[in-house]
């Protein structure tokens, strides 16, 4: 059996670095792991582990930005495009390996996961090939510091979760950066210093976070702004998807635990449960003096 993990989410949310440590950790546990690149924008020295497969080797976003004039979003939906009209090469690519577990390293143009129907079609033709497959979303742990780029990246994941339908582990990474007031002091949430108990609120996404009192907020005083918002808090609350493992790339343990869910995912050790993250209160984040 093949595995097959897509790692996507938006830009700058930490994919590659994820990627790697992934890679790594796989490694040391003595299994059988290849990176497959997907991005066609992606540089070379990006990568900590050369692909084993490599989208550039078909199409690479340069060349089609310099042939055919293209801008980088237009030229990367070519690329896609091209890659689907030719699964006989990835197929063939992906042919020699058996019993492995392949990382797809994913570009960080979020609407390819939301509406384009590229992944799916991907997804379809990698479980045609016989592989058990799931996908991670990253998005990084500075969405907490303002609330509603927070649930705009909770509705990116529930349509990328949506638009796939595959099993999906949603990852708030970068949780090494997060500071927490250690007294709980009321207002300890300003200036980008949040209490464990709000931390907990985003991870399991609260809808009544973003449920604000008309005229709180200047940017929700006007009323359609508040109808939007209660709109939103009524989506989340209706269908409760989204929920996020914390990602701490400087502890070991918090990369096995969410290692861990993706194996159970996949099915992969079928007789082991996945580990669970420890509490908030257990020290797992930086403490602030």
């Amino acid at each position: 059996m093949r595995y097959a993990v897509l790692v996507t989410g938006p830009a700058g949310a930490g994919k590659t670095t994820f990627t790697a440590s992934f890679i790594n950790h796989l490694r040391l546990s003595k299994r059988t792991v290849h990176l497959v690149n997907l991005d066609p924008a992606a540089s070379p020295t990006s990568f900590e582990f050369e692909p084993a497969i490599d989208i550039k080797d078909l199409v690479s976003l340069e060349d089609v930005m310099g042939e055919l004039e293209y801008g980088p979003n237009g030229g990367l939906v070519y690329c896609f495009e091209y890659l689907l009209q030719n699964m006989d090469w990835l197929e063939e690519e992906l042919g020699e390996y058996d019993n492995d577990y392949l990382i797809f390293d994913c570009p960080g143009q979020i609407e390819l996961y939301t509406h384009h129907p590229f992944l799916p079609t991907l997804v379809r033709n990698l479980t045609r090939m016989g592989m058990r497959v799931c996908a991670s979303y990253l998005i990084e742990s500075q969405f907490m510091e303002d609330r509603y780029k927070f649930f705009a990246g909770v509705l990116s994941a529930m349509s990328a979760m949506v638009n796939l339908e595959i099993p999906w582990i949603n990852i708030m990474s970068k949780m090494d950066l997060v500071t927490v007031n250690k007294e709980d002091e009321p207002g300890s949430a300003r200036n980008g210093i949040r209490r464990r108990k709000d931390i907990a609120r985003y991870l399991d996404p609260d809808p009544l976070l973003l449920a604000t009192r008309r005229g709180q907020e200047g940017n929700v005083s006007n009323p359609r702004f508040h109808a939007l918002n209660q709109a939103i808090v009524q989506l989340i609350e209706d269908h409760p998807l989204v929920s996020f493992l914390p990602l701490d790339l400087t502890s070991p343990d918090s990369l096995e635990t969410v290692i861990s869910h993706i194996d159970y995912t996949m099915q992969y050790g079928e007789d082991e449960e996945p580990k669970e993250p420890h509490d908030l209160d257990e020290g797992d984040f930086q403490d602030l003096e």
